[in-house]
């Protein structure tokens, strides 16, 4: 298999509405390598869900090609989906069924036979803290067990490129973090490749190991959460304690070494140019009278450094 599991070239696609043409996807040119976890990020209206389908063959691109497990999207639709799994806005759970009879009935659907269907059903439920349950009907579990059943249902052919919408979004926090801790450990054990759209940083951060970042339709940065961060800031100190005064920030604003000092309640937060020794910066706070109580080494969050990115795409 290629080692690039999806590929686009200036992909875009346009829709009809009441004031003229709409480009929801504008000349998207992106390789995702396999076995990664590619996080697609982008607030509401973004383009991510239409990239999505583009990408399944639901949608055929206005301009440009998408080519995904070797596959053109366009000509090779079915073979594209047949290959991949897929969680969008709808989960695809029967909620009169029973966990096991939902899978027992997408393992029927795509083929599986029937001992292999059992185990995989069985394999991946147990997997997922589910195999106790598999008997109830899947309408009486919480959002958070139906997400993972939903997950299950995506992974039961074993793809090799599962594509997953905000598979987290509207789920509550405990729920959240249990569907990305098995995630994490689905990917990993199954080798697969997943493409996730969201606009939950922190998610991003957590699971993927390569970003693209999109605004109104056009790819605006992509790249490893740290090579985003070195895009657009370098390495930071956050200082603790008390007598930050004018002083102070002045002549800390005055290093060469310093981009940005930030000071709020007894914490300042000193933004550096490049990968520089803190001690001289503590020193000269000291110096000017500062009751230092904690000094922290740290780097922007992902959260930030999506916001100066969307800041710059304006």
């Amino acid at each position: 298999m290629t080692d690039i599991a999806l590929r686009t070239d200036n992909l875009s696609r346009d829709f009809a509405s009441a004031s003229g043409t709409i480009r929801a996807v504008n000349g998207l040119s992106l390789e995702v390598e396999a076995g990664t976890i590619f996080g697609f990020l982008g607030p509401n209206g973004a383009g991510k869900t239409t990239t999505i389908r583009l990408l399944l063959g639901l949608l055929e691109p206005s301009a440009g090609r998408a080519e995904v497990l070797g596959f053109d999207t366009k000509t090779q639709a079915d073979a594209v989906r047949t290959r991949t799994g897929a969680l969008l806005e709808h989960s695809g759970i029967y909620e009169q069924l029973s966990a096991e009879d939902n899978l027992e009935f997408y393992g029927r659907v795509w083929g599986l036979p029937a001992d292999n269907r059992r185990a995989r059903i069985e394999e991946l439920l147990t997997q997922m803290g589910l195999w106790e349950r598999r008997k109830d009907r899947a309408g009486t579990w919480s959002e958070g067990m139906q997400q993972k059943l939903a997950l299950a249902r995506a992974l039961l052919h074993r793809p090799a490129l599962v594509l997953l919408d905000e598979p987290t979004a509207g789920l509550d926090v405990p729920s959240a973090a249990a569907v990305r801790d098995d995630l994490v450990d689905l990917a990993t054990r199954e080798g697969v490749t997943v493409f996730l759209t969201t606009h939950n940083m922190a998610e991003a951060e957590r699971l993927c190991s390569r970003v693209g970042v999109i605004r109104q339709g056009k790819l605006v940065a992509v790249g490893s959460p740290d090579e985003l961060r070195a895009r657009t800031g370098g390495p930071r100190v956050e200082v603790f304690g008390r007598g930050f005064g004018a002083e102070a920030l002045a002549q800390l604003r005055a290093r060469p070494e310093v981009a940005e000092v930030d000071a709020n309640n007894g914490h300042v937060v000193i933004d550096l140019r490049h990968e520089a020794d803190a001690a001289p910066l503590v020193s000269l706070l000291v110096g000017a009278g500062v009751e230092v109580e904690e000094v922290r080494r740290g780097k922007a969050s992902l959260e930030e450094v999506f916001m100066t990115l969307m800041e710059e795409a304006r």
